[in-house]
């Protein structure tokens, strides 16, 4: 999902160097998997009031903003960096709407399912299910993937938000626990807990 790292190196270093056009190249790289990770987090409420790209295009200005800071003290991959600021920028969101709304977003009845719902839950089925078990019936994937759906819904917002980062996003653990302030061992932990029960779930009766 996200920019291969050796390319997006490159556009940093030349960023460095003072060039304007690596600046819009490393920022046009990322709009769409940031637009993609945004989507999986908005609110379906909210997402009939403020469209991703529109929280992207802010958040990519802030970038460009900020890319200085950024280069000088780079605690981060560039990627997670982008992510804590769009993370920022849809609480924002959802607050500024929350308050000026004439009624309260939480009152209102979703017409939509959250991105995350609707997105192909196909690798996280499959590494959830054994092979020989994986129904290839269509009628029972959809089945599955309603069911994998709800528990996902249901889970604790830290470990559901692992489960999006590895199987949705394809970040590395190591990457999860930086994202996510935690140790190594704790977001394994997390992950392993979510998908026993994810696991559990699916497999019963």
């Amino acid at each position: 999902m996200w920019p291969e790292a050796q390319r997006v190196q490159q556009l940093l270093d030349q960023a460095r160097q003072k060039k304007p056009a690596a600046v819009e190249d490393l920022l046009a790289l990322f709009r769409e998997p940031l637009r993609r990770a945004v989507e999986l987090r908005l609110d379906p409420q909210l997402a009939r009031r403020e469209d991703a790209s529109d929280i992207v295009q802010k958040v990519l200005f802030d970038a460009h903003r900020r890319l200085t800071e950024y280069l000088q003290d780079p605690r981060m991959p560039f990627h997670l960096w982008l992510r804590h600021m769009a993370q920022d920028r849809i609480i924002d969101t959802y607050r500024r709407h929350k308050e000026a709304a004439r009624r309260s977003i939480d009152h209102e009845q979703p017409q939509h399912p959250p991105a995350w719902a609707t997105q192909s839950s196909v690798q996280l089925l499959g590494h959830l299910m054994d092979k020989e078990l994986t129904p290839a019936s269509a009628a029972l994937q959809q089945e599955l993937q309603e069911k994998l759906q709800h528990v996902l819904a249901g889970l604790d917002d830290i470990d559901r938000e692992v489960i999006l980062m590895r199987y949705y996003e394809q970040l590395s653990n190591q990457e999860i626990a930086t994202a996510l302030g935690l140790t190594e061992a704790a977001a394994s932990m997390r992950h392993l807990r979510a998908l026993r029960r994810l696991k559990d779930a699916l497999t019963e009766s």
